[in-house]
């Protein structure tokens, strides 16, 4: 017991935001170390390598189209493009906090990929006859998969962490992330293209007992920065619609080539469209007047693209997606409604985005719904080879069944939520120490404690000085009239 009273006395220390040491060694020494990792482990494989015209012949293969690349690499610009434009401008809806929004989430996702890619090479890509990790652009992808596992999580902790945790979040995030993807796809052998489990369930888990952990309970000293205004919810809505747009590809970016791919497209593109319009409905139904929330509208539009990822390539049917986007508009958004306060209220959880109802809920669905259609698959809706293709019945799993299939899902997203959740304890319980430079409660959400800020009340003169339609008599007259006034 004393303990634990003096491990809460040293993390209740005075903050300290200055990051002027501990943030630029941070930096310097972890790439340093991925360069020296990656030159000792990471090569390119047989489809980026420039053996490649050997490998082409020796395979009859007719041409470089069929090279991986032209295959993947569209639908990992997509991904890409939600990881740092999606992610990081949805998170811009604090009044205060657009640089850290964006800067950090910049920071976070350029480190983890480097990690994910040696974290994901020595479980999938490791080659034992040279004890080389092979890259190409499947492994691109998945690095940003891996990595927006710990955007989301960085959602949940949004505006009241340093850079430097936000650091040490990803580095055990990534780990965290590789190790579960590897027991639930690989051990298990559950089946989960776009992620539903792996990594919205997973990651919002892992930011919400993070968040957990680090409960501040005089936050609401940063009241008065906790809230949005007008422009600062429109950049919010720009990464909304990346993220909408993109998510199709996003669900099916590794899937196989083929009715796979199209498929997982073709569901996650209903199942979004079919979220819109209930979560209008349910925003319009619970406020007053029927006006609409920005945040309804900027969060669970998506829950229907997060719920479909696990059974995006399963025949799902395009009603099943539109149920699924369905439900989940009403899901999400009653979330937002009911369930956000709740839980910092009566279980100190203070989730800054909402990621509970956008991430981990529609993880939670999607999983559930994965294993229910995996459970019903049938030859007579699939056909024998296309149930063997569509579930990888081969190998070791070559007498696997529908059936047992379903539980396998079922016990994948169990893992997920327990690495979720007992990760996030223990990093939470790291990331307590006051040696991150975390802001004080009262400085929370704000952008001064880590960025150099444009002054504000002079921003009006380098507008009249570059403003190529006045005369420059007109701008001398404009400049001496504002420093008048």
């Amino acid at each position: 017991m004393g303990c634990v009273q003096s491990f809460r006395e040293l993390c209740d220390r005075q903050k300290n935001t200055n990051l002027r040491v501990s943030l630029p060694a941070v930096c310097f020494v972890w790439q340093t170390a991925m360069i020296i990792l990656f030159g000792v482990f990471i090569r390119y494989n047989e489809e980026s390598d420039a053996h490649w015209i050997e490998h082409r012949k020796a395979k009859n293969i007719s041409s470089d189209i069929e090279n991986d690349f032209y295959y993947r690499y569209p639908s990992f610009q997509d991904v890409h493009v939600m990881i740092f434009v999606g992610f990081g401008f949805l998170m811009t809806f604090l009044k205060r906090y657009s640089f850290g929004a964006v800067g950090f989430n910049f920071l976070i996702a350029a480190f983890g990929l480097q990690w994910a890619l040696l974290m994901q090479g020595w479980f999938h890509s490791l080659d034992y006859s040279d004890g080389k990790i092979k890259i190409g652009v499947e492994n691109m992808i998945n690095a940003d998969f891996c990595v927006a596992s710990c955007l989301i999580a960085y959602g949940a902790v949004l505006g009241k962490v340093s850079a430097v945790q936000l650091l040490v979040m990803t580095l055990f995030g990534v780990t965290l992330f590789a190790v579960e993807e590897y027991i639930i796809l690989n051990l298990i052998h559950a089946k989960d293209a776009g992620g539903s489990m792996v990594i919205h369930t997973f990651g919002g888990y892992y930011g919400l007992s993070i968040s957990w952990m680090l409960y501040r309970p005089n936050l609401d000293q940063s009241n008065r920065l906790q809230g949005s205004v007008y422009h600062s919810d429109v950049f919010a809505m720009i990464g909304t619609l990346f993220l909408w747009m993109f998510w199709p590809s996003f669900n099916s970016a590794i899937t196989d080539h083929g009715d796979g791919q199209h498929r997982a497209a073709l569901n996650t593109y209903l199942a979004l469209a079919s979220t819109v319009l209930t979560t209008v409905a349910i925003s319009s139904l619970f406020q007053k007047h029927g006006k609409l929330d920005m945040v309804h509208i900027q969060n669970s539009t998506l829950a229907g693209g997060v719920a479909v990822g696990t059974a995006a390539e399963f025949m799902l049917m395009p009603y099943g997606s539109l149920i699924v986007g369905f439900c989940c508009g009403i899901v999400s958004t009653l979330g937002y409604v009911y369930l956000t306060p709740f839980m910092e209220k009566h279980l100190k959880i203070q989730d800054t985005c909402g990621i509970h109802n956008l991430h981990a809920m529609p993880g939670v669905i999607g999983g559930i719904v994965g294993a229910i259609t995996a459970a019903s698959a049938t030859k007579s809706v699939y056909g024998a080879e296309g149930l063997i293709n569509t579930f990888d019945f081969e190998g070791d799993f070559k007498d696997m069944v529908p059936t047992r299939q379903g539980g396998h899902q079922a016990a994948g997203l169990c893992v997920a939520i327990c690495f979720g959740v007992g990760g996030g304890i223990l990093v939470g319980c790291i990331l307590r120490l006051p040696i991150w430079g975390d802001p004080a409660d009262d400085n929370c959400f704000d952008d001064e404690p880590y960025w150099e800020l444009p002054d504000e009340e002079e921003a009006i003169l380098p507008i009249l000085h570059y403003n190529n339609h006045m005369r420059n008599k007109d701008v001398a007259e404009s400049n001496f009239s504002v420093e008048q006034t």
